[in-house]
């Protein structure tokens, strides 16, 4: 079985300024996990940078299907750095102790090199990008060996298939719902066959889903199967964050019973 449903803020969209007062503040309105984001520095877009077709010439067959529509002659990868790295995850894992599980959504290049700086600063669960990583087996590996759950997540544009075969390795699989690094997007409701057919083969996988998610989408990744449910501004932003949380578990847990007596 699905381990339950379970909500996580994405801190990401909380005051930095203010962010382990913000991340209690999440914890003390019911939050079952904090999910953070690593993403690189670059400013407007977060998550890529764009380097000239044949400038990378290790890119996987999968990394050149999960391209999404840019100028000709251009392809993405995953970039170097990041802003919400292990010594932010260190300073709040000292302020909030060991309960709360830190769950890093790692929007980086070479995910292999976070690993143990993750581990020692004190995350739980390490997600990672499919695209971003030629040998998927060895940093799952990795992970484990370094005392972390393992998250692998995919990209509108990487077919769910690709996941398959490391699902039954993984603790959990995040079906994005938006183009990562990119704000101010709407959610994608055709990724929810996606959740749908994950929830249909692995019964027993956590599934999130992370991208636009909120009071107003969440029956369609409830009715599909995730489980765990990554909202931002929708909590973040909210007067009664408490009821939000509330809201999106209940209708998360109401789809798993219905889907537990229809079997």
């Amino acid at each position: 079985m699905a381990s339950g449903c379970k909500i996580g803020p994405s801190i990401l969209n909380s005051d930095l300024a203010s962010l382990g007062a913000e991340c209690l503040r999440m914890l003390d309105s019911g939050a079952d996990y904090l999910h953070l984001d690593a993403p690189c520095s670059s400013g407007r877009s977060v998550f890529w940078i764009f380097l000239t077709q044949g400038s990378n010439p290790g890119l996987s067959a999968l990394q050149a299907d999960a391209l999404t529509s840019e100028p000709p002659g251009k392809a993405q990868h995953f970039v170097p750095n990041i802003t919400f790295g292990h010594p932010v995850v260190e300073s709040l894992r000292k302020q909030l102790g060991q309960d709360p599980f830190f769950d890093m959504h790692m929007m980086v290049s070479r995910p292999e090199q976070w690993v143990k700086p993750m581990a020692v600063a004190g995350a739980n669960q390490y997600t990672f990008h499919l695209e971003a990583t030629d040998n998927p087996g060895a940093l799952i590996k990795d992970i484990r060996e370094n005392g972390m759950k393992v998250g692998l997540a995919i990209k509108p544009g990487t077919s769910v298939e690709y996941l398959a075969p490391w699902a039954n390795q993984i603790d959990m699989a995040l079906v994005m719902t938006v183009e990562p690094g990119f704000g101010g997007q709407k959610f994608m409701e055709d990724m929810m066959p996606k959740v749908h057919w994950l929830r249909t083969q692995f019964p027993s996988l956590d599934i999130e889903v992370d991208g636009g998610v909120g009071p107003d989408t969440i029956h369609k990744c409830a009715e599909a199967g995730a489980n765990m449910i990554v909202s931002g501004s929708a909590i973040m932003r909210s007067e009664d964050p408490r009821s939000v949380i509330n809201l999106l578990r209940n209708v998360c847990s109401e789809a798993a019973q219905k889907r537990s007596l229809d079997r």
